[in-house]
Formats: structure tokens, C-alpha cells, sequence
């Protein structure tokens, strides 16, 4: 499938990926330092909003939403998606060496079904490569083939 996509729509695509997996990636590891909250240590949460690690997750997080919002005004979610889906595989990449946790070989196999269902529903046609397609809605909305 060709999709017909300028640099700055790829760089949009590209940021999706890493500030979302980056920014969970370093939410994760500020909560770790600054420990379990629950009902009794709610406190705990406004220690959290200066842990140098949140504050940063938060600000790629922000940047994620930013990027996401953009590349769905010009993409279908269908398009856009497989961005994310490959941010899994970034998020357990930077789990695994930067933050030393144990991923099992489940949750590698979950990762793996991920990307392939989102393959399996991006191969499908999109309105990313019909650029005329406002045209052809125009020409049915004025009655002009009848």
C-alpha cells in the first residue's frame, strides 16, 4: 500500500510513537520513586508533581496529545494507530533495559499480537490516500450525476 505522506506528516507520526512511549516510560519511573499512593497517602501525589521524572512524562504526555490530535485531523485512526501500536514495542524496550523490569515471554507474545492486529487493520484503505475524496462528496451532495 503507498501512502503518499510529506516529511512533517511522518515527524508527526515519528513524535506519536516516542513521546508516548517515552513519556509513560518516565511517569512509570518518577511514581516508582515516589512510591505507592493510596487513600491514606494521598500527599504522596503532590510529591509526585515535583519528581523531576513525572514532571517530564507529563510534558511528553501533553506532547503526545498534541501530536495524536494533529495527525488525526489529517489521517483516519486507522492510519494513525499503527504509530502507537509500535510505541509498545518502544514502551517494553525501554522497560526492559532502562527500567530493569522482568517482561515475560506473555507479555512479549501480547506485544507481538498487538502490532500484528493493528498490520491487519492498517492495510485497509484510508482517506490519508484519497486526497480528491471531498471532490467526488461534493459532486454526490450537489446532485450533478443524476
Amino acid at each position: 500500500m503507498k501512502h503518499a505522506l510529506k516529511p512533517s506528516q511522518y515527524l508527526i507520526l515519528i513524535a506519536v510513537m516516542l513521546t508516548a512511549s517515552v513519556g509513560d516510560t518516565l511517569l512509570s519511573r518518577g511514581m516508582a520513586q515516589v512510591g505507592t499512593v493510596d487513600l491514606q497517602h494521598l500527599h504522596l501525589l503532590w510529591n509526585a508533581l515535583f519528581n523531576p521524572f513525572v514532571i517530564s512524562g507529563i510534558v511528553l504526555l501533553i506532547g503526545f496529545f498534541a501530536s495524536y490530535m494533529t495527525a488525526l485531523s489529517w489521517a483516519d485512526l486507522t492510519f494513525v494507530m499503527p504509530a502507537t501500536a509500535f510505541g509498545y514495542v518502544v514502551v517494553a524496550l525501554l522497560s526492559r533495559f532502562w527500567l530493569h523490569e522482568h517482561l515475560s515471554a506473555y507479555r512479549w507474545a501480547g506485544i507481538g499480537l498487538i502490532v500484528c492486529a493493528v498490520g491487519f487493520v492498517a492495510g485497509g484503505p484510508s482517506r490519508t490516500e484519497h486526497e480528491d475524496e471531498h471532490h467526488e462528496l461534493d459532486l454526490m451532495d450537489s446532485g450533478a450525476g443524476r
